[in-house]
């Protein structure tokens, strides 16, 4: 007698059913991690274009994304609809930051205008300005700073005076500083020199115990200093150029004199 052993087969998959596809959910976190670089990005003024590029990635794969789960390819529908608000959100913030960096940079030129316009000096009238002035008469800052250089007189230098060459003339002029306005006035960068002659050539500054010091401290809100100034001029000149800087935050501003 013969026995038969039976096996009992595996149970078989049904033939035709596809396999399980993997979610695509790399479109909704890609969203979502843009949308909040963006964000922070929009935070800052200067980065406003950041955040607009990053906010138009985010919107578009945020709606992508958005469409997978709508179709069953992607299970992280509630990530790509944050991402989808991130990146509009982002877009607003990039529109401020533009917004905002406009504004800054008009406000800074207009105070740069302003700032150049107090540098310039005008004549004590209110008037134009000018490019030249004559002996006595007073230019006039924005700034409040008002400088006066005097008509020329001539100057006796003393025996061991520096910078007068023999054969040449001595002029000497006055310098007053007069401060009306709310800053003081560094008056140790106050510089005076001159030319003398149709060809303007240097006249030497003339350093002695009568002139030669200039200004030196501060000059502050409401007071008024004053300095003498020699130079030594070729004895054919007819005219003495001055010109007066008070400091790096003003223009120069140029007195012709006749001798």
């Amino acid at each position: 007698m013969s026995h038969q052993t039976h096996h009992p087969h595996a149970p078989q998959a049904p033939m035709g059913m596809p396999p399980q596809q993997a979610a695509r959910n790399g479109l909704g976190i890609a969203a979502l991690t843009l949308g909040i670089i963006g964000i922070l990005s929009g935070l800052i003024p200067l980065l406003f274009w950041l955040a607009g590029i990053l906010g138009v990635l985010s919107l578009i794969f945020g709606l992508v994304g958005l469409g997978r789960a709508k179709r069953g390819q992607a299970t992280n529908r509630g990530v790509a609809l944050t991402g989808t608000i991130l990146g509009v959100l982002a877009l607003l913030a990039s529109v401020a930051g533009l917004v905002i960096t406009v504004t800054a940079v008009d406000k800074a030129v207009k105070e740069v205008n302003k700032a150049m316009e107090g540098s310039e000096a005008k004549p004590k009238d209110g008037g134009a300005a000018t490019k030249e002035y004559q002996g006595g008469a007073t230019a006039v800052y924005g700034t409040g700073l008002n400088v006066t250089v005097s008509k020329p007189a001539a100057f006796t230098p003393e025996e061991f005076a520096i910078g007068h060459a023999k054969g040449n003339k001595s002029y000497k002029v006055t310098v007053r500083l007069e401060n009306k306005g709310t800053k003081d006035v560094a008056g140790d960068l106050v510089t005076v020199e001159a030319r003398a002659g149709k060809d303007g050539k240097t006249a030497e500054r003339i350093y002695d115990d009568k002139s030669g010091a200039g200004f030196s401290g501060t000059v502050t809100a409401g007071k008024t200093a004053t300095a003498d100034f020699a130079f030594d001029v070729p004895a054919g000149a007819k005219t003495l150029d001055v010109e007066v800087r008070p400091g790096f935050d003003h223009k120069a501003s140029h007195w012709q004199l006749t001798l």
